[in-house]
């Protein structure tokens, strides 16, 4: 068999988007690509959205760290969430993850009880997100039974508050479930059933949510943006989300936090990011929100309000809705080493999976907060 000199890239069967990585001969690490190989790397992370390295289970906190912060030239050296923030009892993410504390912009996430000696941890439990705790509805004792599972969040990696969201997210799956395993999920509008194996993470393209749009919903999407709730994690604590999860339901009375009950915050923070984002590869417009932290939707170049919280989440939620449909995601399942970098510009993602407190997965995420936010170029 030839040398393989140079990286390859072999696109995902049967699947919309996404590619496993075919690493050169000289390295398995992909955090020792050569300059040439990491380029492309990048290229083909831009052209596929989500890429998958197997056989990583050796990758350490420093090398997954290195790698995830080389896509980004303008990036800071901090975690893509202020920790005290992220870490915080009044936020929905307080639960979602530890830090490794030799390198702690890489976040140990997964379900189960651990013993001491992980990356220099002492013993420890992690807790797998559940729709249970986050959706308004939610499924039965007897649909979860039969192997029922939501998409818990769907989401960007991102604080959406002072910091730029990442340009990348790297998932190391180091515990993971038998892939025998098959959950399904169901979506209750229009009862097609999307099966996937237990525990997998589900992405969904904002370039196909983008090209799903009408032409005047396309028009819409490219002259306006998204203001995000000051500290938006903490400000829907106690909100619950739609069955999709896609975005928060809004009830009366409101369960918001109050602006003024928020951490302080200041007006020149929060985030207003266009709707639509560009690739700086292919060029190509991808429709990017986070609709479950969405404020308000306002003109691009006026700064006109167009829509408030509950009119903003029921437009977005019609702009993302169809990108979810079984036929446009992709729902990785894990093998023991799979290392998946994704586009987290590009792609929205989700949990997913129904897990007994005993059951054990464990997970490395990173990303890393840009120096710029993202752009709109016409």
């Amino acid at each position: 068999m030839p040398e393989q000199t140079s990286i390859e890239f072999v696109p995902l069967d049967g699947q919309p988007f996404g590619a496993e990585v075919r690493l050169p001969s000289y390295t398995t690490n992909p955090a020792d690509l050569n300059d040439a190989d990491f380029q492309k790397l990048k290229e083909g992370l831009m052209t596929y959205s989500v890429l998958v390295v197997p056989n990583q289970e050796n990758l350490s906190p420093e090398s997954q760290h290195s790698l995830t912060v080389r896509f980004d030239p303008t990036t800071s050296s901090g975690y893509g969430h202020d920790p005290s923030l992220f870490h915080s009892a009044k936020s929905i993410l307080a639960k979602d993850g530890r830090s490794v504390p030799t390198r702690p912009e890489v976040q140990m996430v997964g379900n189960g009880s651990f013993e001491a000696g992980h990356e220099g941890m002492k013993a420890f439990t992690l807790e797998h997100p559940t729709h249970h705790h986050f959706h308004k509805d939610i499924l039965s004792d007897e649909e979860v039974a039969r192997g029922q599972t939501r998409f818990y969040r769907w989401h960007i990696d991102a604080a959406l508050y002072e910091l730029a969201p990442p340009v990348v997210t790297t998932l190391l799956g180091l515990v993971v479930p038998s892939k025998n395993e098959i959950q399904k999920v169901v979506y209750e509008d229009t009862k097609e059933v999307k099966e996937l194996v237990k525990g997998a993470t589900a992405f969904a393209s904002g370039k196909i949510a983008f090209d799903l749009l009408s032409d005047e919903d396309k028009q819409f999407a490219l002259n306006h943006s998204v203001v995000y709730a000051p500290h938006p994690y903490i400000f829907i604590n106690n909100c619950k989300a739609t069955s999709d999860g896609l975005t928060i339901v809004s009830e009366q009375p409101p369960k918001e936090v109050p602006l003024d009950e928020l951490p302080p915050w200041e007006p020149s923070k929060v985030k207003k990011l266009p709707m639509v984002w560009t690739n700086p590869i292919t060029k190509n417009q991808h429709l990017q929100v986070h609709g479950c932290c969405v404020y308000q939707l306002v003109n691009s170049k006026t700064g006109e309000v167009v829509a408030e919280l509950e009119e903003a989440r029921k437009i977005v939620h019609r702009f993302m809705r169809p990108a979810i449909s079984p036929q446009h995601i992709y729902c990785h399942g894990w093998n023991k080493g799979d290392l998946c970098i994704f586009h987290n510009r590009g792609v929205i993602h989700s949990v997913t999976g129904e897990f007994e407190p005993h059951e054990k997965r464990l997970m490395h995420q990173c990303n890393v907060a840009s120096g710029e936010d993202p752009v709109l170029l016409n």
